[in-house]
């Protein structure tokens, strides 16, 4: 592993965590952001930390130098807040990387392997535009506390990844699925072919997977897609609902570069062997898609948008009307906007930062969930952003 920084162990010497009714923390390494967002929540047995880009020293944001020296800035500056959390590199479970460029994969590779020595965490890498102009990587994680069960499961017979990451990490009743591209398990040969054909090679490799962590597709509780053409995403619906022909997990699609220009999709899925049910919230069913699902204490939930006649070209009233959509979600499976403990925010326009924070912010009010925010584009012709939350709340 890399050495941290002076700084940054200073750093983890101060925080902040205020306890929640809705027993969520949250933790601030250093001065707490400006944004509507905290650095980490801690909830539900789980550790989320925010999208973190590269900082300088003092804390202020200077994401400058190459995508090595950006990438091993974030990890340390994650380790502080995993530290500050009561947890580690080596209790990561699943890990989002997005980079600004694709030609920067193999070098931001090299810089994140050497803080693993043996079974990385689960990851999923997409090219994606940066709420920074000079940021080249953004890296989002979900930890356990230190203690926490936390296996790396490998289908027998499959060869080990080529890049760092394990298949999946299994934690209580939680499995984490890496990225999933059409790859050969067996020797990482590219399985060629349309979006049909590399949507069904993805979910094959998700069954044996899921299979070697004593679960089926049924177990599947949500899932994130990312597809490099929108014009594609009716013929990767039509190869998916075969897999998942019932209670189909939360799920959102958006439009981004993957790290090889060989693949046509990637797929990553979270599954769960507690309790299942699918949260309706009124609207209309999607075949594709459950508005929301729980999963014991957990709720996850489908990427919602807010793009109707009257929000049509207005940034602001589509996140007034996506999070409207999301309190109705979360209070159809028992929940508020306070037990949200992570979100992703989609932007076709990362110009449109500001005006989506105000509303977000009047949304959430305070003690933030993490977040990651990122410039894609939406399978919806008029959507200008997507939000997707994870929620905990006991179940009623």
């Amino acid at each position: 592993m890399a050495p941290m920084r002076t700084s940054v162990l200073l750093l983890a010497s101060v925080f902040a965590m205020t306890t929640q009714p809705t027993n969520k923390a949250i933790i601030n390494v250093g001065t707490p952001p400006l944004g509507p967002y905290s650095q980490a929540v801690k909830a539900g047995g789980l550790i989320y930390i925010s999208g973190t880009l590269a900082q300088d020293a003092s804390g202020n944001v200077a994401a400058k130098g190459d995508i090595k020296g950006q990438t091993t800035n974030v990890i340390e500056r994650m380790s502080a807040l995993l530290k500050a959390a009561g947890s580690s590199l080596e209790q990561v479970v699943a890990v989002t990387v997005y980079l600004k460029s694709q030609s920067d994969f193999a070098a931001m590779n090299e810089a994140y392997k050497g803080f693993w020595a043996k079974e990385p965490p689960t990851r999923t890498t997409v090219v994606a535009d940066l709420v920074l102009p000079d940021a080249l990587v953004e890296i989002a994680m979900v930890a356990v506390p230190a203690g926490a069960e936390r296996v790396a499961i490998h289908p027998t017979g499959w060869s080990t990844s080529p890049s760092p990451y394990s298949y999946a990490i299994k934690t209580g009743d939680t499995l984490f699925l890496s990225g999933l591209v059409s790859r050969n398990g067996k020797d990482n040969s590219v399985i060629t072919g349309d979006v049909p054909t590399q949507t069904a090679a993805v979910l094959d490799n998700a069954t044996e997977i899921l299979k070697a962590a004593g679960m089926t597709l049924a177990n599947v509780v949500s899932a994130r897609v990312y597809l490099p053409d929108g014009a594609t995403f009716q013929q990767m619906n039509e190869t998916y609902r075969k897999y998942f022909v019932s209670a189909p997990p939360a799920r959102a699609t958006v439009v981004t570069g993957l790290a090889g220009p060989q693949y046509n999709v990637e797929i990553t899925l979270v599954a769960s062997t507690a309790s299942k049910r699918v949260i309706d919230d009124g609207r209309p069913a999607n075949p594709n898609l459950s508005a929301a699902i729980r999963a014991g204490d957990r709720v996850y939930l489908s990427g919602m948008l807010g793009n109707t006649a009257e929000t049509k070209g207005d940034v602001p009233a589509q996140t007034r009307e996506t999070l409207s959509r999301i309190r109705g979600a979360l209070t159809a499976a028992g929940c508020t906007a306070a037990d949200v403990s992570d979100a992703v925010v989609y932007l076709t326009d990362i110009k449109t930062f500001q005006t989506m924070n105000d509303a977000y912010r009047a949304f959430f009010e305070r003690d933030f969930p993490a977040r990651a925010t990122l410039q894609t584009g939406l399978v919806a012709p008029d959507g200008l952003v997507e939000i997707m939350v994870t929620a905990g709340c006991p179940a009623k």
